[in-house]
């Protein structure tokens, strides 16, 4: 036994211990033929299938796994995955990744639900991932653990007289009981020296070949792309200008720093369970403190419907005690009444007081009588009730107060929100984007802190941190804000907090951005100076501006009879520069073919414009893109221009000269071809002559060269085939709003 197997056996894990690292994080079950996204985490091959139909709703014409869930312990076994690969291979099936009969293959991008990311599985979809095989095996062994009492029983005895296999033939791909074993591999045969191990349902094949090159076995590690490649794959597949390093390499180093790191973990074992104990007591309290925290919570609103019941009873005890009073009046004087009519109450009194002929004994009663009945006369004549029906005193306005209550909120801290990098810009003003947190209210305040990190051109170091005074905006109640007055080509750290009810919460984490070297310059798109209407569309906005490879293109290209290429529609700017630092940004849309981007004199625009050929040869433009070295002796002088080609996902610097540094090396193409950034910017010195192309999201300078400013420059644009181009919203909104 070797060193490394008694050290691994010294630490062996039990397998029962490491199911969460075996199951699929789409499937929640074991995983089934684990594949490897690019992103390096594993799903089930069923799982991928699967996610690929649901975002595109798309269904497989056969061959698909069985996709109901079941217990990892008694699922029937899918179909060989060797099997399933060639025939996704050879067409009898179709790949989720392409369809058969297409000539443009579909986008596959699916999520990534270990990491979130977007992964693209190309054109051949699933079938250029790896199966995780070491993942597989594992998963394997725990089986067997997880089913110990279930034995595997021989493929090859008779099913009346099957016996318990002790063996699995890795090359044959099937188990044996021992008299079977020896039936079919006898000494002195070629079978004999077949690969064998203890009983399983995992045959996993010997050699790891290329999903590219199906022929071909990988023995180099590409360490750009994380995975193995075969030398057809260096040699002029997608990995040619990657850095690749031997398979012996790659396994050792990484095996080295596994076992290192495995090693770290053990011999912090004990910091490990400490830390473990107290994420236990932390569970604890939080159990603990959010049933209490329910328990005031429940009493503080008790306490505010025994207040509400105790209002609504002496309120309701007050209507009624009214209500009560004026009935009695009311029907006080409603029997008042009664008794002014004939043969009842006062008037049949009176009646009967007439039929009195003793005189002394008549004015006795009269005179009370008499009074009484004036009384009655009077009343009758102004007729007033004795109370009011109305309540409106008793009209309640609880407006107020269900506002407090739809306002309530805990008195703790609210959460912080987050700066919004998708949507946030930087120029020499900040506009400032965040997301509100899940439990914000409109009445909460957000306020907006920045500072000063780096000047021109240099890195902020932790003494610059330190120094750097934050400085705050007003409190707003808006999730946006713009900071002024920037320095130019400086570093800034932005942040915000939220405040209700005097209460502030966290800062949120602090985002950096970078001024660019220069004020913004606001233009829009010229629809005047040589604008091609046939094949060139500008927004209404004139912010955007799109080329249509349509009928007019095809037109132009037919009368082309010899080699010479389609010449570009050029646009420029509406605005000139004629002095001074001035920068813009804008955003290429990533399925352009040919988009050329940078400045241009008022003279050379006469030459792009007033050329009456619908074509022009590559060597006729000193920037056609085309390799001629008379081309290359021509570009290193200084021009009235400078564009850079920009398209197909690429950004392509143009071969250095003295008068120009970039920051790709050497000549080599696959060097100068870049990937696009998601925003470009262009920085113009008209004093100084001079011209630089910058990466928008984190201003590296990706290109420079000296340019001929003796005229008014422009910014210009040149357009081939399909392609689009979006000024950046801070570069157009002045001019929009002028």
């Amino acid at each position: 036994m070797t060193a490394e197997m008694r050290q691994s056996s010294t630490h062996a894990v039990p397998i029962k211990n490491i199911e969460r690292e075996l199951i699929c994080p789409i499937c929640k079950e074991l995983f089934t033929h684990p594949l490897i996204l690019p992103c390096q985490h594993s799903v089930c091959h069923k799982c991928v299938r699967e996610l690929l139909m649901l975002n595109y709703d798309d269904s497989l014409d056969g061959g698909s796994e069985c996709s109901l869930p079941g217990s990892p312990r008694s699922r029937v076994p899918s179909p060989s995955m060797e099997r399933l690969d060639k025939l996704v291979r050879s067409g009898s099936i179709s790949s989720p990744g392409w369809r058969r009969g297409s000539v443009t293959p579909r986008v596959t991008t699916i999520p990534c639900p270990g990491c979130q990311h977007d992964i693209d599985l190309g054109e051949r979809g699933i079938s250029m991932l790896f199966r995780n095989f070491t993942l597989e095996s594992i998963v394997e062994r725990y089986r067997q653990a997880a089913r110990a009492a279930v034995a595997i029983m021989c493929n090859i005895c008779k099913p009346t007289q099957q016996q318990e296999a002790t063996k699995s033939c890795m090359d044959c791909k099937a188990s044996y009981c021992n008299e079977c074993f020896k039936m079919h591999h006898p000494w002195g045969t070629p079978k004999a020296q077949h690969e064998y191990v203890g009983p399983t349902t995992n045959f996993r094949p010997k050699v790891l070949m290329c999903p590219e090159h199906e022929m071909e076995k990988v023995n180099m590690y590409c360490e750009v792309c994380r995975r193995p490649v075969c030398h057809l794959c260096k040699l002029g597949g997608t990995h040619a200008n990657h850095k690749v390093t031997s398979m012996s390499n790659a396994y050792k180093i990484l095996k080295e720093k596994l076992a290192k790191s495995i090693h770290y973990l053990i011999s912090k074992e004990d910091k490990v369970r400490a830390q473990i104990t107290g994420l236990e007591q932390l569970i604890s309290q939080t159990e603990e403190n959010g049933q209490l925290a329910e328990r005031q919570a429940t009493e503080h609103f008790d306490c505010l419907f025994e207040t509400l019941q105790e209002r609504k009873s002496e309120m309701l005890k007050s209507i009624e005690q009214s209500r009560n009073r004026r009935m009695g009046q009311l029907k006080s004087q409603m029997e008042e009444y009664q008794g002014m009519l004939e043969n009842s109450g006062l008037v049949g009194y009176a009646q009967e007081v007439l039929k009195e002929t003793d005189q002394s004994c008549f004015v006795q009663t009269a005179k009370l009588l008499h009074v009484r009945i004036q009384k009655a006369t009077e009343s009758l004549r102004t007729f007033h009730p004795s109370a009011d029906p109305c309540f409106d005193e008793f009209v309640l306005d609880t407006s107020r107060e269900e506002t407090l209550l739809k306002e309530l909120c805990f008195g703790g801290v609210p959460d912080p929100p987050m700066i919004d990098l998708s949507k946030s810009r930087v120029y020499n003003e900040a506009a400032i984007f965040w997301k509100l947190s899940d439990d914000h209210q409109p009445t909460d305040q957000h306020l907006l802190e920045y500072r000063r990190l780096g000047g021109p051109s240099q890195s902020p170091s932790e003494e610059d941190v330190e120094d750097g005074v934050w400085q705050a905006m007003e409190r707003m109640h808006a999730a946006s804000t713009t900071v002024s007055g920037l320095d130019a080509d400086s570093l800034y750290a932005f942040r915000v907090r939220t405040c209700r009810n005097s209460v502030f919460s966290p800062y949120s984490p602090e985002v950096t951005f970078h001024t660019p070297p220069a004020p913004a310059f606001d233009f829009l798109f010229s629809d005047k100076c040589g604008f091609s209407t046939e094949r060139l569309v500008l927004s209404k906005r004139r912010d955007a501006v799109e080329s249509m490879a349509g009928v007019a293109f095809l037109l132009a290209a037919d009368r082309v009879q010899m080699g010479s290429y389609v010449s570009l529609d050029y646009i420029i700017g509406d605005t000139g520069i004629s002095q001074g630092r001035h920068y813009w940004a804008f955003k290429v849309e990533p399925h352009s073919y040919m988009v050329k981007v940078g400045v241009a004199s008022d003279t050379k625009q006469l030459e792009w414009f007033h050329n009456p050929r619908d074509t022009s040869s590559p060597r006729y433009d000193h920037d056609s893109g085309h390799d001629s070295g008379s081309e290359d002796a021509c570009y290193e002088l200084s021009q009235p221009f400078t564009l850079l080609t920009v398209g197909m996902g690429k950004l392509f610097i143009p071969k250095a000269s003295p008068s120009s540094s970039t920051a790709a090396s050497s000549g080599d193409p696959g060097n100068r071809a870049l990937p696009m950034p998601q925003r470009l910017g262009v920085c113009l010195d008209h004093d100084a002559g001079r011209v630089y192309f910058y990466d928008a999201d984190n201003m590296r300078c990706l290109y420079e060269r000296q340019v001929d400013c003796s005229g008014i420059m422009y910014p210009a644009f040149g357009l081939m085939g399909g392609g689009k181009v979006q000024l950046e919203e801070s570069v157009a909104a002045k001019r929009l709003a002028y």
